[in-house]
């Protein structure tokens, strides 16, 4: 089995759920006692957030780069960034040392397309909804990315930054996000990107008719793929 590299912190709550699915995926495909075997550098949320606020970003790659380094010399044999948001600095990520990053958004179109979804959605901070970064690289793979209207960017953002992060799932929340799906459905969109951990914790399948991408169990089921040689 490989070590898995996780860069952590961005949510704590984000970090946590990729330690559990990674422990529960091994258990559920290996058995007996098995565990993932992971090193975690986890940064302060709050230091990045205020670098990408402050569009910093040479800054919040540079404190990722000193993470995925250490994580690198504790015996990591390729390095999954836990946050979607701070995919923004991959690439620096990827350059700073010598094993491979597990990029989300490659994850994830491949996830599209193996269900013969050509248009899809993506829910996640107002950063990853307005910026190209992500949405550019879920394009490459040949499919056409929606996101809701401007309008709606502040309360998604809202939800997952002051209810999401803090543990809080409510029902109200819910129902705003699940419209939200139905109007992109209405636009054309085959299926919906959950673009950011926390939103796992509100959505789910059985919330929607349109198929659900949800980023953090796509990327963890391919990590244990690579983890245990089934890539």
């Amino acid at each position: 089995m490989q070590t898995i590299g996780l860069i952590g912190g961005m949510s704590w709550e984000s970090s946590a759920a990729y330690y559990q699915a990674l422990n529960q995926g091994v258990e559920k495909r290996v058995g007996g006692l098995s565990s993932a075997r992971t090193v975690m550098a986890s940064v302060d949320f709050a230091e990045v957030t205020a670098l990408q606020e402050a569009e910093r970003w040479d800054d919040v790659a540079a404190v990722l780069c000193e993470a995925a380094r250490g994580v690198e010399r504790a015996g990591a044999d390729f390095l999954v960034l836990c946050t979607t948001t701070f995919h923004r600095v991959a690439e620096q990520v990827a350059e700073a040392v010598e094993v491979p990053v597990l990029h989300l958004a490659d994850v994830v179109a491949q996830a599209c397309r193996a269900q013969g979804v050509e248009k899809v959605a993506l829910l996640g901070t107002t950063f990853a909804m307005s910026r190209s970064f992500f949405t550019d690289r879920i394009a490459s793979h040949g499919l056409e990315v929606l996101v809701p209207e401007e309008r709606h960017h502040a309360e998604v953002n809202r939800i997952i930054y002051e209810e999401l992060v803090h543990g809080q799932v409510l029902d109200s929340s819910r129902r705003t996000v699940v419209g939200l799906i139905e109007e992109l459905w209405d636009a054309g969109a085959g299926g919906v990107i959950l673009g950011c951990t926390e939103l796992e914790l509100l959505v789910h399948q059985a919330d929607s008719e349109l198929p659900v991408f949800p980023c953090t169990t796509l990327h963890v089921e391919a990590a244990l793929d690579r983890a245990l040689g089934s890539a």
